[in-house]
């Protein structure tokens, strides 16, 4: 998960903070040691590290924390909107050419997932109305072209391609007319990556960049290389100046390294983050959400962007009524599972509650569970799924066969389903007569 290991070890040393009850200026300064330690392991730029501890250590040691009554809860509430500085303070977002189509071009090095960033970029503007066209300009890479192509099928977003014999500035320039011509307001041009920077490389960026003139270069770096990612920022930046990044595998990325350094050393915002391999894992970048979330405060609002995008409003108000009257089914249960399913990890969900990360500690998610449960209740006849209370023993071993698993294990998901459609039953009629809308529980 996301800075997991830097957002333990940084709870850690607020946690023994305030647990004081006043603090010195040892006191702060002993913890911001910690907290220098912390981020350096996460890899992040060692210069960042030294202004950001200055930054904090310049606020925190004064009259108005040390004498507070609250002083461990200053010090973080100081540290929090230092990380939000660091990252670029508030959302950056896409700009438009005044005159369609606005041209992106997505630069970066092989390996770093551009050509499905490209993709997945192109469908969040698909989302938002505009007509994206892809335009394959990587002529290099074995089947970059097919994988574009693909991606672009999935999303049900067109591709212009003309093979990789030509020049990719000739390409983007033909790419553009047929833009103009198709009437797409939206234009993203790939271009190639290699395995490190070389001259030739970025002299062919520079060139297609002066002939498609495009609005923003956005740099797609795979956040797990850590300083290396601020590295290639930085060379980029130089070169084509940039004018935003897209961290790719930040899901994966338990240090956060490159989310921490890359806007101070390039001074270019993160504009998106992927969080994932899905084709719909692309996120816009809040600084403070992930502030939020790197010191275990959660991020409720993205936890209920979500939540709207994934649940469906009809089914759920379909839902509230069997509840109201007690008709809840495994049907229904399953489908409301495969809706929280949507959202995505578990444990990514959970670590946007305020205060649940602490609270599990080391308790793993199994996300299989889920599965299990699924197989479960998929092996039971649509009559058994809406009407449980058929359920006898020869109909459960049925089950139990037919989904590879014990009649235990069909056992214990009908005991815990009775226990919850009975604790439903009894808070709907908890409900009865008051207003206000009825809160649904996850599952």
């Amino acid at each position: 998960m996301a800075f997991e290991s830097l957002s333990d070890k940084l709870q850690g040393v607020f946690k023994q903070l305030k647990s004081k009850g006043k603090l010195t200026e040892k006191d702060v300064k002993a913890a911001l040691r910690e907290v220098r330690l912390a981020l350096l392991e996460a890899d992040v730029n060692f210069k960042v590290v030294k202004t950001f501890i200055k930054n904090i250590q310049d606020r925190a040691i004064g009259g108005e924390v040390l004498e507070s009554l609250t002083p461990g809860q200053q010090v973080i509430k100081i540290v929090h909107e230092e990380l939000i500085s660091l990252m670029g303070s508030t959302q950056s977002e896409l700009t438009f050419s005044s005159t369609p189509p606005t041209i992106y071009m997505m630069v970066g090095l092989q390996g770093a997932g551009k050509t499905t960033t490209a993709a997945k970029l192109a469908g969040l503007l698909k989302k938002q109305g505009k007509r994206p066209l892809l335009i394959a300009c990587d002529v290099y890479r074995p089947a970059a072209i097919k994988q574009l192509q693909v991606v672009g099928g999935q999303l049900g977003i067109p591709v212009f391609a003309m093979g990789d014999t030509l020049n990719p500035v000739d390409i983007a320039k033909s790419g553009i007319e047929y833009a103009k011509n198709n009437n797409n307001d939206v234009i993203l041009i790939d271009t190639a990556g290699r395995l490190h920077i070389d001259e030739t490389m970025m002299d062919e960026l520079i060139n297609i960049k002066d002939a498609a003139k495009p609005k923003e270069i956005l740099l797609v770096v795979d956040a797990m290389t850590g300083q290396d990612a601020v590295n290639v920022a930085e060379h980029f930046n130089e070169q084509l100046e940039i004018s935003g990044v897209i961290l790719t595998k930040l899901d994966g990325d338990t240090r956060g390294g490159a989310a921490l350094s890359v806007r101070s050393v390039t001074q270019k915002p993160i504009k998106f983050i992927g969080m994932g391999e899905k084709l719909d894992d692309l996120h816009a970048f809040h600084p403070d959400r992930m502030a939020s979330r790197i010191l275990g405060m959660g991020d409720i609002l993205t936890l209920i962007e979500k939540a709207q995008d994934s649940i469906d409003d009809k089914k759920a108000a379909e839902l509230e009524q069997k509840i109201r009257s007690a008709e809840f089914s495994f049907e229904d249960f399953l489908d409301q599972m495969q809706q929280v399913k949507k959202m995505g990890p578990l444990n990514q969900l959970m670590g946007m509650i305020p205060g649940m990360s602490q609270q599990m500690g080391d308790i793993e998610i199994d996300e299989k569970e889920m599965d299990r449960i699924e197989a479960i209740i998929l092996s039971m006849t649509l009559e058994e799924r809406r009407n449980p209370s058929i359920l006898n023993g020869s109909r459960k071993r049925r089950i139990a066969k037919g989904c590879g698993m014990n009649i235990q294990d069909v056992n214990k998901l009908v005991k815990q389903f009775e226990q919850t459609r009975k604790m439903m039953k009894q808070f709907s009629g908890m409900m009865k007569g008051k207003k206000g809308k009825f809160k649904l529980p996850f599952f």
